[in-house]
């Protein structure tokens, strides 16, 4: 099981980049960092796998992929923003990590203005004025 894996790397990580940050606290966090960046990739193949049943969904219901494109780049900057931000506490950084994600906040809102708008106008063409 692929989980078993990611637990396993998470485990070793931990107690690797325990170790070392008593001595370099830098090189803990790169430990840190890298170790996410293997399971981010280890992950890849299913995040594709689910953008494919996405779009052959969206297809079958004559959904404007448009639409989808941006629910997936809301979607994808709220996973980015979250990753970073942790890689931002885990180097003792929490101010930034509130400032990544108030970023990317407001770049979800901007990113769903469109979407808001859509859905309003196809609200105001059903109720009558």
């Amino acid at each position: 099981m692929e989980i078993m894996q990611i637990i396993g790397i998470a485990l070793i990580t931990t107690i690797l980049a325990g170790v070392v940050k008593f001595g370099n606290k830098e090189i803990g966090v790169l430990i840190s960092l890298a170790a996410g960046l293997i399971i981010f990739g280890m992950m890849l193949g299913h995040i594709s796998a689910i953008f494919q049943v996405l779009r052959d969904l969206a297809n079958q219901a004559n959904i404007s992929m448009i639409y989808l494109g941006t629910i997936l780049k809301i979607v994808g900057i709220a996973y980015i923003a979250d990753f970073g931000a942790q890689i931002c506490r885990d180097a003792g950084e929490g101010a930034l990590a509130t400032k990544v994600e108030f970023a990317a906040k407001i770049l979800v809102l901007v990113l769903a203005v469109p979407i808001i708008v859509a859905v309003l106008q196809a609200l105001l063409k059903i109720i009558p004025v």
